[in-house]
């Protein structure tokens, strides 16, 4: 995948896993992402968001361990954390990173007791993230990252109250907001917990109608090109 300083452990999982060309979004983002800035990434379902954030992430920790979670990644379910831990395993193959998920139906202590002997990055349920944080006590001095992933449907639970605890318990961080659409309630906690935002809109419908543009255009110039021909032959007709 041809993004500028990609490192070249994640560019090698990348290519293996069929991820030759970064897409509108990955360009648009990556080099803001890696540096360390607040984001707002709004983008159609389907167009890599979740493969975007598991590459900045890796790209961000991949050269430096810590005992305690340096990326937290909020999302919506159980099926979520597993589809996240996935992506993980498959582009940071070829790095030392620890990924955990926690979830609602899972159990407390063993995540507790598990997460307690070091990791770099926690994926997890609003709930559960909550009632962690609360009651474990993490460390949470070296996390790098704090990433919503897919916003809106978690925000339509009524999730801002947990999300803003678990936010406002981390003095400094990168916070990364990733959704479908920008709603006003993105909008408002986005104002709570983000500082000074770049805020990206992308349109995959950009460049297929411009690739349609230039199909026309060149449909355009063939028909005109023909009607030159058949004016050319009509001419050499009345000269004969």
């Amino acid at each position: 995948m041809k993004l500028k300083k990609i490192n070249e452990k994640l560019q090698e999982a990348l290519i293996e896993n069929g991820l030759i060309e970064a897409n509108a979004m990955q360009k648009e983002t990556f080099s803001t992402l890696k540096s360390g800035a607040d984001c707002i990434i709004i983008a159609d379902k389907g167009s890599g968001k979740s493969t975007t954030i598991v590459l900045n992430v890796i790209q961000q920790l991949v050269r430096e361990g810590e005992e305690s979670p340096r990326a937290l990644v909020i999302v919506e379910d159980k099926a979520k954390v597993l589809e996240m831990e996935d992506l993980f395993e498959k582009f940071g193959k070829y790095t030392d990173l620890r990924v955990y998920g926690v979830h609602d139906k899972g159990d407390m202590e063993y995540d507790k007791n598990y997460i307690s002997t070091g990791i770099d990055v926690l994926i997890g349920t609003p709930n559960k993230l909550s009632d962690m944080f609360t009651t474990a006590g993490f460390n949470v001095n070296r996390l790098k990252m704090l990433i919503l992933d897919d916003a809106d449907p978690i925000l339509k639970l009524r999730h801002e109250t947990k999300i803003m605890r678990i936010s406002n318990s981390i003095t400094k961080t990168q916070r990364i907001i990733f959704s479908d659409l920008l709603t006003e309630r993105i909008e408002i906690l986005a104002d709570k917990m983000l500082v000074e935002p770049f805020l990206f809109e992308i349109e995959e419908e950009d460049e297929e109608e411009d690739e349609e543009d230039e199909d026309e255009g060149a449909e355009e110039q063939e028909t005109a090109a023909e009607k030159e021909e058949l004016e050319g032959e009509k001419d050499q007709d009345g000269i004969k």
